[in-house]
């Protein structure tokens, strides 16, 4: 077995693809293909599969995830008709230029796994969302977060990466932050934004990754969550609410039902609290400044 082979665990009848990502002695660390979940597992009880075999559960996640995309895109055109018809009554408008603009809510996002990163920016680019993305491993998140707010000024934070309730000798304290791997980075991170802005409507914050402390991030000041069930969350699932915010209308709130509903994990993965859209248009449309004649006035 060598590093980058997809395997699956034996023990857990095969359910989540990974890749491994190291190996020392007799144990290998693997990450989850789909969800945020990194692990540690004997290497007799893994089984290597090929690249075009998918679990029944991946499978599942897979067809939920498509889902999700179309429907992301769905209402981003249904945004962009709204857009139109408020500006109608004002403007004149052609159907080939618009009278206004569109100011989607800007995005940063700090992950701890640089492959879920780039899909996950990969995924901002199609939807058209403004976004930075940095690579941070989780206990340098809140450091990172003091020195990137005040440069990127976002709308919606996502602080994600790996996470999980620890295998312990005693029973676990699902109350205790000491029995996640990585939820008191989360947290850390959290408070460092809300340090940054205290307005929950002005800084949206996305937190979380697979079996996270949901109280406590809430509890710290974000607006959406990660997982009330403590179940594991799909690689995208953070995305997907902060794409719902950057264009859901300044005037609206986010539906919760609705986004929960259409994350892949479901609302046992993700959950949240009443928060405002982050999405505005402006007037007059944008113009190709190379094609204005202007006459200079200043010597």
């Amino acid at each position: 077995m060598n590093l980058g082979d997809l395997v699956v665990r034996k023990s857990y009848g095969g359910d989540v693809t990974f890749r491994v990502e190291n190996i020392v002695q007799n144990r290998a660390v693997i990450k989850g293909t789909e969800f945020r979940l990194l692990a540690d597992s004997p290497l007799n009880d893994l089984v290597q599969v090929p690249p075009t075999r998918i679990t029944q559960r991946g499978q599942r996640a897979q067809i939920k995830a498509d889902e999700s995309l179309t429907q992301l895109r769905k209402d981003r055109q249904e945004q962009s008709k709204r857009s139109g018809e408020t500006v109608t009554g004002a403007w004149n408008q052609s159907p080939k230029e618009p009278a206004y603009f569109e100011v989607p809510g800007k995005v940063l996002h700090l992950d701890g796994d640089a492959l879920y990163l780039n899909k996950s920016l990969s995924l901002y680019e199609q939807l058209r969302i403004p976004a930075e993305g940095h690579h941070v491993h989780e206990s340098k998140m809140a450091d990172t977060l003091y020195r990137l707010l005040p440069r990127v000024r976002p709308d919606i934070v996502v602080i994600t990466g790996h996470d999980g309730v620890l295998k312990q000798p005693h029973a676990y304290d699902l109350y205790s932050l000491a029995s996640y791997k990585n939820s008191q980075n989360f947290v850390a991170a959290i408070r460092a934004a809300r340090e940054y802005e205290r307005n929950f409507d002005a800084l949206t914050i996305v937190a979380g990754a697979c079996q996270s402390h949901f109280e406590a991030l809430l509890g710290a000041g974000a607006n959406f969550a990660s997982s009330p069930g403590r179940i594991l969350i799909h690689a995208l699932d953070p995305v997907y609410i902060a794409a719902k915010a950057s264009f859901t209308s300044i005037r609206e709130s986010v539906s919760l039902s609705d986004v929960l509903n259409h994350t892949i994990s479901g609302n046992q993965g993700m959950g949240g609290i009443e928060t405002r859209g982050s999405f505005r248009i402006g007037m007059p449309r944008l113009q190709d400044l190379s094609s204005l004649k202007v006459t200079p006035s200043v010597v």
